[in-house]
C-alpha cells in the first residue's frame, strides 16, 4: 500500500471546508425523514446532486422500487419504495487498484416529541457545532464522504481502484432497502467504509437487532361505567415487564469472545415504550383493554439470531402458561419491522482494517481506536449478505435519535482526511 503525508492530504479536502459546511447545513435543514412505511428522502437527495453538479461531478440518481419484486430475503414487505431514488458517483481507476465503496444514508427518523432547544432543521452553527436532525447520524458522513470525492475529483486524482459514492434511503427502522438496491444494481466494490457517528474510532463490527412488540388484549372497554367487573391488562403489564427484566439480566451475562469482549452489556436489551391509554388531554379518563412493550433485542455477530428469537418465543409461552392472567389473555408477538437485522465483524488482522488504522493514525497523530458499533446499521447487510468487508468510522458528536442532536463540525473534516488517506492507500495499493 502506498502512504500519503496528511499534509497533503489537509491541502487536497481544507480548501473544500466551507463548501462542505454549507452543504451540511442545508441537508440539515431540508426534510429528509423516513417513517416504517416509507420515506421522503428526494429533497435532500437533490440537494446533494446539486452540489456534485457545481462541483463538475456526475452524480445519478436511480430508483429503489425494483426490490420489491427481487426476491431478496432482507427486503422489508411491509414498506413502500415508491418515489425513493439512491444517488451514486462513480470516479472510475485505472484499474490497477483494488475499488472503494463510500455508504451512507439521507433518511432521518423523525424529530418525535420531545422539546428541542432549537428547530430540528435549523442547521444552525454554534461554538463549533451544527446542530439539528440527522446531523450526527448521519448526514455528516455523507457531507464527509463527499468532500472525499471533491477532493480526487478537483485535484486531478485517478486511483488505482474505483471510487463509489452512494447515498441510499431507508437505513432507518431497520429498513437496509436503499444499501439493498445498490448491490442488486450491480454496484460492488472490493472494500466498504460507512462515516456513522463513531468518535472517530474505527468500528470493525456491529450487532444485530429485533424490535417486537409484546401486545395484550383484555376485557371489553364498553364494561367501563357498569357493574361488571373491568378486565384491563394494565397492572399485570408489570409482571411482563418483569420478565423482560429478568431476559436482560440473563443476556447481560454473555461473554463476548471476539470484537465484543470489552462492552460491559454486549447484547443490551431495552424497553423502548410501554403504552396502555396515552395521557394526552383529549383523551378520556378510561380502563385501557389493550397494553404494550415494545422491546429491543440486540445480538453478537456470532449468535445464531434466529434459533435466539424462536427460543425467546418459547420462553415468552412458557411464562404466559404460568401466570393465571396471561393464561387467558395471552401475549401476542408483533414484529415491528419484520425479521432481525444481523450483526458483522471484519477480522482484527484484515488488510483493510490495518488500512484504516494506519490511516487514522497518521491523520491523528494518535494510534488508532478499533472498537465495535454499540448499534446495527447497513453494515451487516454490506458485508454478510454481499461479501465487502466494511468499517465505519465517522465525525464526533451525540444526541442521535433524540432532541438537540449535533455534529462537532472539525471532526467531520477529520472524518474526511482520514477516509481520503485510506482510499489513496488502498486503491492504489
Amino acid at each position: 500500500m502506498t502512504s500519503t503525508a496528511p499534509a497533503d492530504v489537509q491541502k487536497l479536502i481544507r480548501p473544500l471546508k466551507s463548501s462542505i459546511k454549507r452543504l451540511l447545513q442545508e441537508l440539515v435543514r431540508t426534510n429528509s425523514v423516513a417513517i416504517l412505511s416509507g420515506g421522503d428522502e428526494m429533497a435532500a437527495q437533490r440537494v446533494l446532486q446539486g452540489f456534485f453538479r457545481d462541483q463538475g461531478i456526475r452524480a445519478e440518481l436511480y430508483d429503489t422500487a425494483f426490490i420489491t419484486d427481487s426476491g431478496f430475503a432482507q427486503v422489508r414487505k411491509n414498506k413502500s419504495y415508491v418515489g425513493r431514488k439512491n444517488l451514486s458517483v462513480r470516479l472510475q481507476g485505472s484499474g490497477r487498484g483494488k475499488s472503494l465503496l463510500l455508504n451512507g444514508h439521507i433518511d432521518t427518523v423523525p424529530a418525535g416529541k420531545g422539546a428541542w432547544s432549537r428547530s430540528p432543521w435549523s442547521g444552525q452553527f454554534s461554538q463549533g457545532r451544527i446542530h439539528g436532525l440527522g446531523s450526527f447520524d448521519m448526514k455528516a458522513g455523507l457531507a464527509a464522504n463527499a468532500a472525499m470525492v471533491c477532493a480526487l475529483k478537483r485535484a486531478g486524482i485517478k486511483t488505482g481502484g474505483d471510487i463509489f459514492f452512494e447515498s441510499v434511503v431507508d437505513e432507518e427502522w431497520g429498513g437496509g432497502g436503499g444499501t439493498i438496491a445498490a448491490r442488486l444494481r450491480g454496484d460492488t466494490a472490493d472494500a466498504c467504509v460507512i462515516p456513522e457517528g463513531t468518535q472517530l474510532e474505527i468500528y470493525r463490527a456491529t450487532r444485530g437487532g429485533f424490535v417486537v412488540d409484546l401486545v395484550v388484549d383484555a376485557g371489553d372497554p364498553s364494561g367501563y361505567f357498569s357493574t361488571a367487573e373491568v378486565v384491563s391488562p394494565a397492572m399485570p403489564i408489570g409482571r411482563l415487564l418483569g420478565w423482560v427484566a429478568e431476559l436482560a439480566k440473563k443476556r447481560s451475562k454473555l461473554k463476548s469472545k471476539s470484537a465484543y469482549k470489552k462492552f460491559a452489556d454486549p447484547v443490551p436489551v431495552q424497553v423502548l415504550a410501554v403504552e396502555s391509554n396515552r395521557l394526552d388531554a383529549d383523551v378520556p379518563l378510561s380502563v385501557p383493554s389493550r397494553a404494550t412493550v415494545r422491546v429491543y433485542l440486540q445480538f453478537l455477530p456470532e449468535e445464531d439470531v434466529d434459533a435466539i428469537i424462536a427460543s425467546l418465543r418459547r420462553q415468552l409461552e412458557t411464562f404466559c402458561a404460568s401466570d393465571p392472567f396471561f393464561a387467558k389473555y395471552p401475549v401476542q408477538w408483533l414484529p415491528l419491522i419484520g425479521g432481525p437485522l444481523y450483526g458483522h465483524e471484519v477480522a482484527s488482522d484484515h488488510p483493510w482494517l490495518q488500512c484504516m488504522e494506519q490511516s487514522a493514525e497518521r491523520v491523528l497523530g494518535k494510534t488508532a481506536i478499533t472498537t465495535a458499533a454499540p448499534y446495527p446499521c447497513d453494515a451487516g447487510l454490506i458485508h454478510r449478505d454481499f461479501g465487502i468487508p466494511t468499517l465505519l468510522f465517522g465525525p464526533c458528536g451525540a444526541g442521535a435519535h433524540n432532541p438537540d442532536e449535533y455534529v462537532e463540525f472539525d471532526s467531520v473534516i477529520k472524518t474526511a482526511e482520514v477516509l481520503l488517506t485510506a482510499a489513496l492507500s488502498w486503491a492504489n495499493g
